[in-house]
């Protein structure tokens, strides 16, 4: 139901059961310490949660409007839930699907709660939508969500080397933002290294993804008119450059160019189910393992997962999703804490590494 308002303008398996007397999570953590890591890749349930979403609420929105008129805010409601229903089918165009065009006419109906903000660029609106009716709409539209995409953190340099900060990066957010795409921005006081994030160094994305949770990069330099851009995706880079005759136009094209190749590699939709073979190196401990388990049943486009053999510090799994495997790793890895294996391992449909 809409609760709606004029908000006041501001500025801006357990493992067996549990013996008695103790925790379930101190059984686990006990029976962890004493089992090898072998024996628990076929008897280990999943331990912890895979990360939520840590760059704002995918079903909220922020538009710009005009003024406060009923009609600007209808529209506002129209245009807020296009971009929503793309961020939860993770990043897929659904303007042709069956039915599109009632539920936009119907937005209004979607909306928990909405608040006029007054900003140095004018008057916009807060759109904040009601989860669970969107992921029935998305279903009743015929798509099975691929998940919502996480962040991409954007380092772009200016002509002086410098790292733009939020503010001076609105027009490619606002860009991004219209199709799906949300962005983070660097920590000013410590920022990665923008250098080594754009060649896939594996120490940078590790701490990228502790601190920013994604996988996914844009690195830009901006010069005369000009510039160069890397999209860093599961560790592997996309490169391209743009010109243009105002920074804004240089940075709203690049935010085109990074959704375009954003979904080229990540929206891809199955026509059926696949099953597959996924190989999953660099696990280090129990826990590694526990936590990849818990990504892949989490991740909404898998329907089974299970382990059919273990050597080294690798894992070979039995897959089956939406998706095809491909695709599946490529989102898997956007995600962060796993990377796209160049090298190819002896049975497996997709190859991966876990990131530390």
């Amino acid at each position: 139901m809409l609760r709606s308002g004029v908000a006041p303008m501001d500025a801006g398996g357990a493992i067996g059961q549990t013996s008695p007397g103790i925790s379930l999570f101190e059984d686990i953590h006990m029976r962890l310490s004493r089992l090898s890591f072998v024996a628990l890749l076929f008897g280990l349930a999943v331990l912890s949660p895979w990360r939520v979403q840590a760059q704002g609420s995918p079903y909220s929105v922020i538009v710009p409007v005009n003024d406060v008129s009923d009609a600007q805010r209808d529209a506002a409601f129209v245009t807020a839930l296009g971009q929503v229903l793309t961020r939860v089918a993770g990043g897929q165009d659904l303007r042709s699907n069956a039915g599109y065009g009632d539920a936009m006419k119907n937005a209004a109906s979607l909306v928990r709660k909405y608040q006029y903000q007054r900003a140095a660029t004018g008057l916009s609106l807060e759109v904040d939508f009601e989860p669970g009716t969107v992921r029935r709409l998305i279903s009743t539209l015929g798509v099975a969500s691929a998940g919502v995409k996480p962040p991409v953190l954007l380092l772009v340099q200016g002509a002086d080397g410098k790292l733009f900060d939020q503010s001076s990066l609105g027009s490619l957010a606002a860009t991004a933002s219209a199709r799906g795409t949300n962005v983070t921005y660097p920590d000013a006081a410590n920022p990665p290294d923008a250098t080594q994030a754009a060649a896939a160094d594996a120490a940078t994305l590790a701490a990228i993804d502790q601190q920013y949770h994604t996988g996914l990069v844009l690195v830009g330099s901006l010069h005369n008119g000009s510039a160069s851009w890397t999209l860093i995706s599961g560790g592997q880079a996309q490169k391209w450059t743009n010109k243009g005759t105002t920074e804004d136009s240089l940075l709203s094209d690049a935010g085109n160019g990074m959704v375009d190749r954003i979904g080229k590699q990540l929206n891809v939709i199955g026509a059926g189910v696949s099953e597959g073979k996924v190989w999953v190196g660099g696990l280090k401990s129990a826990m590694d393992y526990a936590d990849l388990l818990s990504a892949l049943r989490a991740d909404p486009s898998i329907s089974d997962v299970s382990t059919i053999g273990a050597q080294n510090d690798g894992v070979l799994l039995d897959v089956k999703a939406s998706v095809p495997l491909s695709a599946l790793a490529a989102n898997l890895a956007a995600g962060g804490r796993l990377l796209l294996d160049k090298d190819a391992h002896d049975g497996a449909d997709a190859t991966l590494s876990w990131l530390h």
